[in-house]
Parts: structure tokens; sequence; C-alpha cells
């Protein structure tokens, strides 16, 4: 499975969930993140990769659904995944019992949140969330996943802040709603674009076509994901 959203997607992500923070939440927050924001942590599940000692948490960062069936249906795997994942480090922030550091803990499940809303990290079982499928995207090979890891937002040619700024338009009601989403809801959702997500012509080459019928579903997942984590964190932190 591959690295999620990209740089900028966790960025953005990031920076969104920054926004609907109590404040003293962020200001917790920050202290334990030593000044560091959320934004800039996002990626940090991705950058441990390289380090040995934390493959185990490799498959952490996607579920596995099959199209016929639900998460509790499918179940989690022994190896762990990011549904379990998501709640080990959030009970961990609640309680204190570290399986590192607070700090780890927290960078942890900013990651993980955001993993979980980008449709590929709920895969099929099949083809490794999308990246067994090679395609061209802009006339350059790639594949599946890392066409909505980054390749789509990155398309956009916007900073991360400016992407925020452009996609962070909702309502209270909706806030509130998705706040109060259950992350088996999360899940589902995710896994209900699949059909969309693989929707691409049978010669395999994505361009403007292809943006044009994903970017909203890209953008609202990315907003989702943040109003998501900034409700996860007031209610620890809260």
């Amino acid at each position: 499975m591959g690295y999620s959203w990209g740089k900028t997607g966790h960025r953005v992500s990031g920076e969104i969930a920054m926004r609907y923070l109590k404040p003293k939440v962020r200001k917790q927050v920050e202290k334990i993140l030593h000044g560091e924001s959320i934004a800039m942590v996002g990626n940090y599940m991705d950058f441990i990769k390289s380090e040995p000692k934390y493959d185990y948490m490799k498959p952490w960062h996607y579920v596995t659904v099959p199209d016929s069936v639900t998460y509790a249906e499918a179940g989690t795997p022994e190896q762990g995944d990011a549904y379990m994942a998501i709640n080990k480090f959030k009970n961990e922030l609640i309680n204190g019992n570290y399986t590192v550091d607070e700090a780890f803990a927290l960078k942890c499940l900013i990651h993980l949140v955001e993993d979980i809303h980008q449709p590929l990290h709920v895969g099929n079982g099949t083809d490794r969330g999308g990246n067994d499928i090679k395609v061209e995207f802009f006339w350059k090979p790639s594949n599946l996943h890392r066409v909505w890891d980054s390749g789509i937002i990155d398309g956009e040619q916007l900073s991360y802040t400016e992407y925020a700024n452009w996609i962070d338009v909702t309502t209270r009601e909706l806030v509130e709603s998705w706040q109060s989403d259950a992350l088996e809801v999360w899940i589902a959702e995710s896994k209900s674009y699949r059909s969309q997500v693989y929707d691409f012509p049978e010669d395999k080459k994505l361009s403007y076509r292809y943006v044009y019928d994903n970017i909203e579903v890209v953008n609202l997942r990315l907003l989702q994901s943040g109003i998501r984590l900034a409700g996860l964190l007031n209610e620890i932190y809260g």
C-alpha cells in the first residue's frame, strides 16, 4: 500500500483541522508537538516507513474491505489496520498509556485519520489499494493510488494553505454532522467512491477528464478529514 494523500494533501487536511480546534486544544496540541503544526506533522507516519523498527506499522495505514461486505463483516486482520490503529492511538491519548510517547501517538493519530479518508486506503484486497493499477497520468507513468495520493492535488499547483482556503467552505450543521459520524462511517464513505475511482478508460490514460470527474471527491475527503480530525482532538483534549 502506498503513501497517502502525498505531502500536500496531509498538510491541507492538517491546516483545516487547526482552524476547527478549540483555542485551548490548539494550544495543548502545539505544546505536545513542540511548536510544530498539525499540518507539518501529518506526514510523520510516512517518513518513518524508512526505519525498519516501524515495519510492523505498515499495514496500519489502510483497511481492506472487499466489494461485497462491510468493514465489520471483513473484520480486523491479525497484523492490525487503520481502524485498529486509530482506536489504539486515540485510547493512548485519552488514557495516557503510551507505547512510545504522547507526541508519537498524536502524530500517528493525525496521519491515520487523514489516511482513511483517501478512498484507496479502503482497499478491495486485490490490487494493493490501486498501486498495482499502472496508468498514465497526464502522459507520465503512474499508478492509480499515486494519482489519488498526490497527482490530482499537485496538479492544482497550490500551496497547502492556498488549497485549504479554496476548499474550506462548509456550514456549522455539516461540521457537526461530520464530527458525529463514527469511524465505520468514514470507512464506508471511502468505499462508496470505489466505482467512481476505478471508472477510467481502457487504455488507462488519465488526464483532464478524470480530474474533472474526481476533484470534488478529493476536495470533500480532504475537508472532511480535517474537520473530523479537529473534532476528535477536541474530544480528547477539550
